[in-house]
C-alpha cells in the first residue's frame, strides 16, 4: 500500500459494497484519510458507528450535484468513482434518472478531479457495458465513453490520470441473486431462476478491489482495464449454494429450483471485452489493459483502411472463459463473508441479518 502512504482517498458511492470492501482493505494501512461520499446519510450513520475510526470522514452529497462533489474533492490525492444507478429493472423503467447519476454524475466527478488536481481517478463500469440490450448498460457505457474521453484529452504526462474498470458479476453484492436464493431457501421456498442455462462471471469483491488497485498502479489516461475471471450457470451456482447450505442442514438439498424465464433487459451471456477491444487488448497475465482509441477525427481515412484482424477476434465472455463446475464453485461461494458466517466459520460481523458484502 506503499501508493497510499500519508495520501486522502475520496469514493465516491462510499456506503455501497465495493466501498465497504475498500475499507476492510485499507483501515489498517498507513493511508492517511479515506472519504465516503453518498447521498444516503443512514448507511453513512450506520458505517460512522460499526467502524467508529478517526481515518474516516463522511460527505453528504451527490454526484448530480458538482458543487456537493467539490467541497469532498477539496485536497484529495486518489479517487475511486463507485456512484452508480446498478438495478437493472430500475434503470429500465426510469433511464433517465440513470443518465443523471452514471453519465452526467461521472462527468461530475472527473471535472471535479481535474480541476483540483487530483492524482489519479478510477471509474468502476459493468460488464453490460459492453454490446449493452439494457439502460443500465447503456448509461454504464456512455459513462465509460466520457471518462475515456476525458482521459484521451489530458493525455500522457497530465496531472491526473483517468481510467476505467470493468468487471462482472460481483458475487454478493448488494442486490446480487446469491443472497436473495439464501433466504429463499432459508424461508423454506423455492430458488427462482431465469434460465439454468444463463452464464454469469464470478468475482468477490476482494477480486474487485484488486482489479481498481491493480488499475490505479498501472494505468496510462483513457485505459480501461478487465480482470480475467472465471464463470458459472446459474444451474451450477444454484446446486452449490444447496450443497453448501446442507453442510448447516441437509433439507436444503431437496430446495427445489423454479425456472421463471429471463427478465426483460437480461442477456444469456455477459461479455467483458468486445472483439473491437480484444485488438487493442494488453494481455497483463490476470488482466487485459486496453488503451483508449487515440486516432483523430479525419473521418476520411476511416472510408480507406479498417482493421481485418477484428473479424478474426473473439469476444471475451462468460460462455467461453473458464467455466466453473459446482465443486469448484463452492470453493468460491466460502470466500464470501456472510457464507463463512453462516457455515459458524467465523462470527457474525453483522447484528441484524444481512446476507451481503
Amino acid at each position: 500500500m506503499s501508493n497510499f502512504t500519508d495520501k486522502t482517498l475520496l469514493i465516491t458511492g462510499g456506503t455501497g459494497s465495493f466501498g465497504n470492501a475498500v475499507l476492510r482493505r485499507f483501515l489498517d494501512s498507513d493511508i492517511k484519510e479515506i472519504r465516503i461520499f453518498s447521498r444516503d446519510e443512514k448507511k453513512q450513520d450506520d458505517m460512522r458507528h460499526a467502524l467508529q475510526n478517526p481515518k474516516v470522514k463522511y460527505y453528504i452529497g451527490n454526484v448530480r450535484d458538482k458543487s456537493s462533489v467539490d467541497v469532498a474533492m477539496n485536497g484529495v490525492d486518489y479517487v475511486f468513482s463507485a456512484a452508480a444507478l446498478k438495478q437493472v429493472p430500475s434503470c429500465e423503467f426510469f433511464p433517465i434518472e440513470a443518465v443523471r447519476t452514471n453519465i452526467m454524475g461521472t462527468e461530475n466527478v472527473l471535472n471535479s478531479a481535474i480541476e483540483h488536481g487530483v492524482q489519479n481517478v478510477v471509474v468502476l463500469s459493468t460488464d453490460k457495458a459492453a454490446y449493452p440490450i439494457n439502460a443500465m448498460g447503456m448509461s454504464k457505457a456512455l459513462m465509460e465513453k466520457v471518462a475515456i474521453a476525458k482521459g484521451r484529452e489530458l493525455g500522457e504526462g497530465a496531472q491526473t490520470t483517468i481510467c476505467c474498470t470493468r468487471y462482472g458479476n460481483v458475487m454478493a453484492s448488494r442486490g446480487s441473486v446469491i443472497p436473495l436464493w439464501v433466504e429463499q431457501m432459508m424461508e423454506g421456498k423455492s430458488i427462482t431462476i431465469t434460465d439454468p442455462n444463463m452464464t454469469r462471471f464470478m468475482m468477490t469483491l476482494d477480486d474487485a478491489v484488486d482489479l481498481v488497485i491493480y488499475a490505479f498502479t498501472h494505468a496510462h489516461n483513457g485505459d480501461l482495464f478487465v480482470q480475467k475471471a472465471p464463470s458459472a450457470t446459474l444451474e451450477t451456482l444454484a446446486q452449490a449454494l444447496k450443497e453448501t447450505y446442507a453442510r448447516v442442514d441437509g433439507k436444503y438439498l431437496d430446495t427445489e429450483v423454479k425456472v421463471i424465464g429471463t427478465r426483460h433487459g437480461e442477456k444469456l451471456y455477459e461479455t467483458l471485452v468486445t472483439r473491437e477491444e480484444m485488438v487493442r487488448a494488453i494481455d497483463m497475465g490476470d488482466y487485459y489493459r486496453i488503451p483508449c482509441d487515440t486516432r483523430d477525427l479525419n473521418y476520411d481515412k476511416y472510408f480507406t483502411k479498417g482493421n481485418e484482424e477484428i473479424s478474426k477476434v473473439e469476444d471475451y465472455h462468460s460462455h467461453n472463459t473458464y467455466r466453473l463446475d459446482v465443486e469448484s464453485m463452492k470453493e468460491l461461494l466460502l470466500k464470501l463473508r456472510f457464507v463463512r458466517e453462516d457455515m459458524g466459520l467465523e462470527p457474525k460481523a453483522k447484528a441484524r441479518e444481512i446476507r451481503s458484502e
